[in-house]
């Protein structure tokens, strides 16, 4: 089975609404997604309350909704605390939208999304200072491995960081669009590829999305 815990629908800048979504990864698998939107100051507060209401869909698929947000393009300083206006919002999950070296991500996101005990991923982080690898460590803070074009160019220092701090990894798509979301054949691929070993492949597919549930209170 699948998890996925990194989705974005037309509420941002994704191509489906949360019931396509939810349907197309039921498809291909998934026993859990998350919806997490991009977000900031300005609208932060919808994409949780659209997020939460696209819960309703549980009722009628077999697949778990998780109601979250990606913290993006947010000067560093603020995550923080936008992060726990987030969670205090109702925010299951939060993800920050992490230093990738295909965007103008401002320096600094990585370290002080690793400072917050609300942030739950930090996504496609590009380059990660041991500092920063430290606090992600100490504040249970998820890194991601994604198989989202461009953002996936750093997957193996990913690897590196999360096997020299023993970070917990899991493997998001990032998807904006049905052809981003992949099956769990594609996902140990994409582990794989990414230098893990077939015991780190089981690892970031299986049990880090359950301890990371678990951590969420939601299992």
């Amino acid at each position: 089975m699948r998890y996925d815990f990194h989705m974005h629908t037309v509420y941002s800048d994704g191509e489906l609404i949360p019931s396509e979504l939810a349907r197309r990864a039921k498809v291909l698998g998934h026993k859990v997604i998350a919806i997490t939107d991009h977000g900031d100051f300005s609208n932060y507060k919808e994409l949780i309350e659209k997020a939460l209401l696209s819960k309703e869909i549980e009722k009628y698929l077999d697949i778990k909704i998780i109601a979250g947000v990606e913290l993006t393009h947010v000067p560093p300083k603020a995550i923080p605390k936008l992060a726990r206006k987030a969670k205090d919002c109702g925010a299951e999950i939060v993800v920050v939208h992490g230093e990738t070296i295909v965007e103008p991500v401002e320096e600094g996101t990585n370290y002080y999304a690793s400072m917050s005990e609300d942030v739950d991923i930090l996504a496609h982080p590009g380059i990660i200072d041991k500092e920063t690898a430290k606090n992600l460590k100490e504040n249970n803070i998820f890194l991601e491995i994604t198989s989202r074009r461009g953002h996936s160019l750093t997957n193996g220092l990913t690897l590196k960081i999360g096997r020299e701090y023993k970070i917990p990894m899991v493997v998001n798509t990032d998807t904006h669009s049905p052809k981003d979301i992949i099956n769990f054949e594609f996902a140990k691929k994409v582990c794989l590829g990414c230098g893990m070993t077939e015991k780190e492949a089981e690892k970031a597919l299986k049990e880090y999305p359950k301890e990371l549930l678990k951590k969420l209170g939601l299992l």
